[in-house]
């Protein structure tokens, strides 16, 4: 592990430097990975995994979407695409990375499948951490282990395709093998992972859902709202307040923060840009502080859980669902942005 500091704390993290890809190869060249699930993550892992020559085969239920785009994606079945059971059956690295209700839904059956000396590999931490409500309890003759990369499935995909990476934080819940860092890191190289971080399974559940929840998408959708409706109340356009809400912070300020950082922005925007950002971010800070405190608590108390797991087990959770998605794309400012969307160089040309 190499030693770096974060903000004046050191940290330790693991680069393909400390472990390369061929000795990630070596680690697993006599595992078969079974990845259950092809919906979020799935897709991402399997097939950097494949491309970086390990022995992989997914499992999902079939004749359903995600079967076809498995097929699709070239799996197999039969060979290298089977139903979820056959799948959990053969592999001795399972990669359980159905939704978090669909793997409360299918515990009872995939922990049948798991052989002495398997590992139970998870994306998150969720069903570990909360087992008192999932009931995913493993037994006690396997590794328990985790790899979450730091974004979408599909981006994992994407960098990997261009060569880059997605950082991924790792945990060890049970190490019954002795192997059980190994095989985790191993993985983590092998899915494209960019730098491996340690974690636990619980610090990575609650991080992640507070993200989730706050400035990743929740807070952030929150906020955008907010300000579009604002401008449109004291009259501006809907492309003028869709393009300074959403547009110049996606297409081009967002950009440059993650390359250089804020103090960067603040230091190489207009000084009446930068008098203003630097007086109102603490203001928007010390009033959002409560809200995360909140989160924070419903988060470790479970009842963000709780919510989690009756909604999305709920019969009619997609109709549902849809609604809800319905009405966030129907509104004005995400039509403007559909708009906006169109009439970006890239599109246009697409177009003739």
């Amino acid at each position: 592990m190499a030693q770096i500091e974060f903000g004046g704390v050191m940290e330790e993290v693991i680069t393909d430097e400390e472990f390369p890809l061929q000795k990630a190869r070596e680690v697993l060249k006599d595992e078969t990975i079974a990845v259950l699930g092809y919906g979020v993550q799935g897709p991402g892992q399997a097939k950097n995994m494949r491309d970086n020559g390990l022995n992989v085969i997914v499992g999902q239920r079939e004749n359903s979407r995600s079967w076809d785009r498995a097929a699709a994606d070239g799996f197999v079945p039969g060979k290298t695409l089977f139903p979820l059971v056959e799948a959990a059956q053969k592999g001795t690295i399972v990669q359980y990375l159905l939704s978090d209700a669909g793997q409360v839904a299918t515990w009872p059956q995939i922990k049948e499948c798991l052989n002495q000396g398997d590992a139970l590999y998870f994306s998150h931490g969720f069903s570990i951490t909360y087992k008192d409500q999932t009931g995913v309890i493993p037994p006690d003759y396997i590794d328990v282990i985790m790899v979450a990369p730091k974004g979408s499935g599909t981006t994992l995909r994407t960098n990997f395709v261009e060569g880059t990476g997605l950082n991924s934080s790792f945990a060890i819940f049970q190490d019954y093998t002795g192997r059980a860092k190994e095989r985790t890191l191993a993985v983590g190289i092998a899915i494209g992972s960019a730098y491996l971080f340690p974690t636990t399974f619980q610090k990575e559940v609650y991080s992640d859902l507070t993200g989730e929840r706050g400035v990743l998408m929740g807070c952030l959708a929150g906020v955008m709202e907010a300000q579009y409706n604002l401008l449109r109340k004291h009259g501006h356009t809907p492309s003028e307040a869709f393009n300074e809400t959403v547009e110049e912070l996606t297409q081009s300020l967002i950009l440059l923060v993650a390359e250089n950082g804020m103090d960067w922005m603040f230091a190489n925007c207009s000084a009446t840009a930068q008098r203003g950002a630097l007086d109102w971010a603490p203001r928007f800070r010390d009033a959002v502080a409560p809200v995360f405190d909140q989160l924070y608590e419903r988060v470790v108390s479970g009842a963000e859980t709780k919510r989690v797991l009756e909604a999305n087990s709920a019969p009619d959770y997609r109709e549902q669902l849809n609604k809800e998605l319905g009405v966030i794309r129907d509104s004005e400012m995400w039509r403007a942005g559909a708009a906006v969307r169109a009439l970006r160089p890239e599109n246009r040309k697409a177009k003739q």
